[in-house]
């Protein structure tokens, strides 16, 4: 392992969101093995969702970590919070991300929260709507976040400035 390789491993949020117990059936019984969700971010608008599956719960984990770096996205971020309001959905789960004055915190649930933590984000509202399976509330807040656009960038598509297009900004938050 290369030195830089390790010093960008200490800087990312690593969060082991659930573990599964998971089954497979063959002719001669059960064989149980594990399943862990986990999230990975920098805290500065980076973040990724991994699966791991193994027999052991620390291989699991490891596997999940790995894809979680390898899937790493970019999210929008206004100041502390999202530009603009989202929902999302993936499978039966439904996420509304709500962006949110200074000072709010981050009211959110289990796999919501982790992940918007992990993406650095410190003022939202959030609701899990539909299904609860935990995996599936992370891909669809995941799936969000994707969504969320720049808005210096929509400001520019729009010819118009950057305070018409955010609330956010004519506030005077930033």
């Amino acid at each position: 392992m290369a030195r830089g390789e390790f010093e960008e491993r200490e800087e990312l949020d690593e969060r082991v969101v659930d573990i599964t117990r998971v089954a497979k059936v063959i002719k001669g019984g059960r064989h149980f093995g594990f399943r862990a969700v986990v999230v990975v971010g920098d805290n500065q608008g980076n973040v990724g969702v991994g699966v791991g599956k193994a027999r052991g719960v620390p291989d699991a984990i490891r596997k999940g970590a790995e894809r979680a770096r390898r899937n790493m996205r970019s999210i929008a971020l206004v100041g502390t919070t999202i530009p603009h309001e989202v929902i999302s959905s993936y499978g039966g789960a439904q996420v509304l991300l709500k962006p949110a004055s200074p000072g709010t915190g981050v009211v959110a649930g289990g796999g919501v929260r982790a992940v918007v933590e992990a993406a650095g984000i410190k003022d939202i509202l959030t609701k899990s709507l539909g299904s609860s399976n935990i995996l599936n509330v992370v891909r669809a807040t995941m799936r969000g976040l994707e969504q969320l656009k720049h808005v210096e960038e929509e400001a520019r598509l729009r010819d118009k400035s950057i305070r018409e297009v955010s609330p956010y900004w004519s506030r005077g938050n930033v």
